[in-house]
């Protein structure tokens, strides 16, 4: 049989497709679109607005708001500033005119406080359509996120104002049940003197919210007259550069702390190091996201493709020929090494008719089902080499009619499994699928955080994760919390002097972040049960206070 490598790149056009398309397109009415993104986490965006955003030609916003959205804006968007929208209001009428569809993104709601107003005006001027996309008010949206409930179920009055607007308040106006005040940050002591000034009593509650619905929020409740005091004795220290907060005066900022339900998941605002690769890391850091941390992936190793391809050439044939009973794939690189090697030469997930699969860990199982591959075969204890070789049974002649097993691995793969084939009457063919290297070192600020205690938490999922980290940016601090996916990685921790305080429950990688979470859950009840602070562990280092930024 051979195999010959084909090309699948195509000059664009070449094929007579892209002109109509481009026609099309072009033929496309413009639109304009006033969005609005909420007050921080990008996870609260409409529909319509993630949407737009994905297609936009154009995207104007801040500095701020396009590095939180930037993930859902197309490689070929054009990037600019609000400061040129408002230097030219026509920016957008002109794209507009052009076919395209324009986007100008806002903090919270586009016509709150009027943000989009001018633009949005000059699009009407210029008879150009446009549509305004409404965002979650942060005046809304901030309270709900700190558990604070602004009316009761009987109803309740709330009034909404900006910082700059306290001080006309007077003594003979109605005291709403509910005041918001946004833009907070520019001085809440003196915001509390001219509500007080107002007519507010100094024991009025005080509830103030800074970067209100993401990883960094923080909610203080004070009273008026003690503003100081209270944020001295949260540990607040106010720098010029607060971010943005939301303050919540009146009998519902006094309302039950029990409320509070997203500063008290487990990991809010941990900084979690995840030592592996951005597509290794997916379902791990999304795991940590929804406890609440920051996951800050990096890779340790690098994978490169085999010295010589000779080996997985004749691999592939095999699989085509019928030459192997079984594949067992030990690591993700492993189903991607073979994968790519097939696709190379045009195969798809059907070379594996008639073959069995072995896989090991569910990340491995599930790149096998991304590829349309079920696996016959999973350890249920430990997932490992040594865990899949204690799985697998005896070579039987009358039920499988080849001894042949194809194992797919990485140059510095353990002998065990293929010692224990051997034992079982297997012959198996170890195929060099990918080479792994030591990644290089990450930018130095991630070192420094690494060693000085930045981190509140490292996962290791293997003993090559623990030796690769410290060779690349060095040992963690010791206030740093260790988990562990096993017991060989607790070992080789130990070895380097690292403290291990979470080992998994079962081998996996989403296991194991379900274990750190209940370490941090445990930990914040002990500390609330003693009547402490709870603190993360990068805040428990010598000098570390709690600053807003």
């Amino acid at each position: 049989m051979t195999l010959t490598s084909t090309s699948k790149k195509e000059t664009p056009g070449a094929s007579g497709q892209d002109g109509p398309v481009l026609a099309s397109r072009a033929a496309q009415p413009g639109l304009a679109a006033f969005v609005g993104t909420g007050p921080g986490s990008a996870e609260l965006l409409t529909v319509r607005a993630a949407g737009l955003l994905s297609r936009a030609d154009l995207f104007v916003a801040s500095a701020e708001v396009t590095d939180r959205v930037r993930h859902l804006l197309p490689a070929t968007a054009d990037l600019r500033d609000l400061a040129e929208l408002d230097a030219d209001p026509r920016l957008l009428a002109k794209a507009v005119k052009a076919g395209q569809l324009a986007v100008a993104a806002y903090d919270g709601d586009p016509l709150l406080f009027g943000p989009a107003a001018a633009a949005a005006a000059a699009c009407a001027r210029a008879r150009v359509r446009f549509e305004v996309v409404p965002g979650m008010p942060a005046a809304t949206a901030v309270p709900a996120y700190a558990g604070i409930p602004l009316t009761s179920e009987a109803g309740g009055d709330v009034r909404i104002l900006h910082a700059s607007d306290v001080s006309r308040l007077s003594a003979d106006t109605q005291l709403p049940r509910s005041l918001v005040i946004l833009g907070v940050e520019a001085g809440p002591a003196d915001l509390a003197k001219m509500l007080m000034a107002a007519g507010w009593p100094e024991r009025t509650p005080f509830t103030i919210t800074w970067n209100g619905t993401t990883t960094e929020q923080l909610t203080i409740r004070c009273a008026l007259g003690s503003v100081n005091a209270d944020l001295k004795a949260a540990g607040v220290s106010l720098l010029t550069e607060t971010g943005p907060a939301v303050g919540v005066v009146g009998e519902a900022a006094g309302a039950q702390q029990d409320l509070a339900w997203f500063e008290t998941k487990p990991l809010f605002g941990w900084r979690v190091l995840v030592p592996r690769t951005k597509d290794q890391a997916g379902s791990v850091s999304e795991r940590l996201r929804a406890y609440g941390a920051v996951p800050e992936e990096v890779p340790t190793i690098a994978v490169e493709p085999p010295r010589t391809p000779q080996q997985m050439e004749r691999a592939v044939r095999g699989l085509v020929t019928g030459r192997y009973q079984w594949v067992a794939f030990t690591s993700v690189n492993a189903v991607r090494a073979v994968r790519e090697k097939l696709e190379e030469y045009g195969l798809d997930a059907r070379a594996f008719a008639g073959v069995k699969v072995a896989a090991v860990g569910e990340q491995t199982g599930r790149a096998l089902l991304d590829f349309g591959i079920k696996p016959d075969l999973v350890p249920d204890g430990e997932q490992s080499g040594e865990g899949l070789a204690a799985a697998w049974q005896p070579y039987d002649s009358l039920s499988d009619p080849i001894n042949r097993v194809l194992l797919p691995r990485a140059d510095i793969a353990t002998e065990t499994l293929v010692a224990r084939l051997n034992e079982l009457g297997w012959e198996t063919e170890d195929v060099t699928a990918y080479r792994t290297v030591r990644a290089a070192p990450p930018p130095a600020p991630i070192r420094e955080a690494i060693k000085g205690g930045g981190f509140d938490a490292v996962l290791f999922t293997s003993s090559s994760t623990v030796r690769n980290l410290i060779g690349i940016a060095g040992k963690p601090h010791a206030v740093t919390v260790i988990a562990v996916i096993g017991p060989q990685t607790a070992t080789t921790a130990a070895e380097f002097g690292l403290r291990v305080d979470v080992k998994a429950p079962k081998p996996s990688a989403t296991g194991l972040v379900d274990a750190l979470a209940e370490h941090a859950a445990s930990v914040r009840e002990a500390a609330i049960a003693a009547g402490e602070p709870v603190r993360k562990p990068s805040e428990r280092r010598r000098g570390a206070r709690r600053r807003l930024r």
